[in-house]
């Protein structure tokens, strides 16, 4: 059996950003549930952790208006990294995150595995379920945004739109966040952390490296001790914080105000 090597796949900017938006994103979170189920005791003892109910509004906006500043720099990044001389491959080859023929390809191969039907998948550098992940996050913040600034700005809003678009926007604004929050919590945290072949943690996105079965060209070395644990605590810190938030969150879900 060929030893396993760690490859590099994620680099410093791409970990940089998963950090900016797990922050940003616990946050949010947060503050958003402790407004959303103020009229509970666990709502309340959420509040007074961000120094009450009108604090962690205040809270609320600005690391929403940072999300904002973020999702540009990030799309802004996305722009210099296409090859703008041979754009169909920059965007439908094997390093995109765009999805395309192979990953339905990809799909139908791996259903047919889980039955039993046929072999697993070669897959390429990046999995179709990771492609929805990251796609889910992108197509999703400017929802947030745009409705959060409305939300913010409301007589602003009036003057250019009917006075009942706000509860449309509030509705959609708080929609669009709990789709978010259980995804993330349950669904992404399973497949980066908890799933067998993941558990403990999936290493890639905070080593940037990844472990393979075959020595690979760009072969890298693992990581100092002090910072895989650093990251192992801090990983787990906001999965931990993630799963309480949610599972408050299901039980409590009677109480949601439209605050």
């Amino acid at each position: 059996m060929m030893p396993k090597s760690r490859i590099k796949r994620f680099g410093i900017t791409d970990r940089l950003f998963h950090l900016f938006l797990m922050l940003t994103f616990i946050m949010q979170t947060a503050t958003g549930f402790s407004r959303l189920f103020i009229t509970t005791g666990w709502g309340k003892k959420l509040s007074y952790v961000f120094g009450g109910y009108e604090t962690a509004l205040i809270i609320h906006k600005w690391v929403g208006a940072l999300m904002i500043v973020g999702f540009l720099v990030h799309t802004i990044y996305l722009l210099t990294r296409i090859k703008w001389g041979n754009f169909v491959k920059s965007i439908f080859g094997p390093d995109s995150l765009v999805p395309n023929l192979y990953d339905v390809k990809h799909l139908w191969q791996r259903t047919l595995w889980i039955f039993g039907l046929g072999a697993p998948p070669r897959l390429n550098r990046w999995t179709y379920w990771e492609k929805f992940d990251y796609w889910a996050v992108y197509w999703g913040l400017p929802l947030l945004a745009i409705t959060g600034l409305m939300l913010m700005y409301p007589l602003m809003t009036c003057r250019m739109l009917p006075g009942w678009s706000l509860n449309i926007a509030m509705l959609l604004h708080k929609a669009e966040a709990l789709l978010a929050i259980s995804y993330i919590f349950i669904v992404h945290f399973f497949i980066g952390h908890l799933r067998p072949s993941s558990f403990p943690m999936n290493e890639g996105m905070f080593s940037g490296l990844k472990e393979e079965g075959k020595l690979e060209a760009l072969e890298a070395t693992p990581p100092a001790t002090w910072y895989r644990v650093i990251y192992y605590v801090f990983g787990y810190a906001v999965l931990i914080f993630g799963i309480y938030l949610i599972i408050n969150g299901i039980i409590y879900s009677r109480y949601i105000t439209l605050h």
